[in-house]
């Protein structure tokens, strides 16, 4: 189908990002861009920030929780989008806002180190030892330690797939769902939809080789699964995954190709493809009703690790 009314209205009022600005400058220009366009953010009973301790720096996230009593909760550790080089956890307030209180559960929002700073593997450190703190403090937190999902958009998306992969590897902590929206799986090539949507649907095909270049600039590296989730060899045994998809994103034909993988490897994989969208309409719910929708279906999920 065509590109969606609300999705082609979305593209003008965001207007042209200029990639070529410093890092500061670009963050500070994606956050603005961002803020307009995000939906009403509702109030939510337990909202609080947290350092979690790690060896190179203390990680910034925050905490977020449906319910204020004692009952245990599934927990969703998020990672926010924005090409491992922009975003934040302010960024990304009302989102998470959004979906503690569409889950009914509790959300960590984690504010991994970004590239170029730092780069590959710096941001999956980050988001590894976020999500174990989370499991080992799930008294505290009040959240159910076998109920907990990872989940992100587009990079964030990248580095939840990722964390599935390596607490099954581990056994440090269980996974219990992946939330992937629009996830880069694989680094190591092209697919056709980097063709197809190349250009005109905010996310273009030189962005996304931009912020894979940056992030992980050793070609050698983007074949390591902890970069490209889709190239370790067996996926047996991982986490359901809900993965959601945009018709007009340069990762399509990718995150299709993911929810096939895991499927023939016996994961339940429930894979949703927005007709008519393009790569950042969940976080553009001000203008584009298929946000919530998708906010729902990830609620869902949420609800059913009860």
């Amino acid at each position: 189908m065509p590109l969606h009314p609300q999705a082609a209205n979305a593209i003008r009022m965001a207007g042209d990002l200029q990639v070529g600005l410093a890092p500061a400058e670009l963050r500070c220009a994606y956050a603005e861009q961002r803020a307009r366009m995000l939906p009403p953010a509702p109030p939510v009973p337990v909202v609080y920030d947290v350092s979690i301790p790690s060896r190179e720096g203390a990680i910034a996230a925050r905490f977020y929780r449906a319910h204020d009593d004692e009952l245990a909760c599934p927990l969703l550790v998020f990672f926010h989008g924005g090409g491992w080089m922009l975003g934040s956890v302010a960024m990304y307030d009302t989102v998470c806002r959004r979906l503690a209180i569409g889950g009914s559960c509790a959300v960590l929002s984690v504010d991994y180190r970004l590239a170029p700073e730092t780069t590959f593997p710096g941001a999956v450190h980050d988001a590894y030892k976020a999500t174990l703190w989370a499991a080992r403090h799930a008294a505290e937190l009040k959240i159910n330690p076998g109920a907990i999902a990872v989940g992100g958009d587009s990079s964030g998306g990248n580095l939840a797939a990722v964390l599935a992969q390596m607490s099954h590897d581990s056994g440090d902590f269980r996974v219990a769902l992946q939330v992937l929206i629009y996830p880069c799986t694989d680094m190591s090539r092209e697919y056709p939809s980097y063709v197809r949507n190349a250009a005109g649907y905010m996310l273009t095909r030189a962005a996304m080789n931009w912020f894979v270049s940056t992030y992980v600039p050793n070609p050698a590296d983007r074949l390591d699964p902890r970069a490209s989730p889709m190239l370790r060899p067996d996926l047996s045994g991982l986490a359901r995954a809900l993965i959601i998809a945009a018709e007009f994103d340069p990762l399509v034909d990718d995150n299709e190709a993911y929810a096939l993988r895991l499927r023939q490897a016996g994961v339940p994989t429930n894979y949703v493809c927005f007709p008519g969208m393009h790569h950042p309409f969940f976080t553009l719910g001000a203008y584009i009703d298929d946000a919530a929708k998708a906010e729902d279906l990830i609620a869902a999920e949420m609800k059913a690790l009860v």
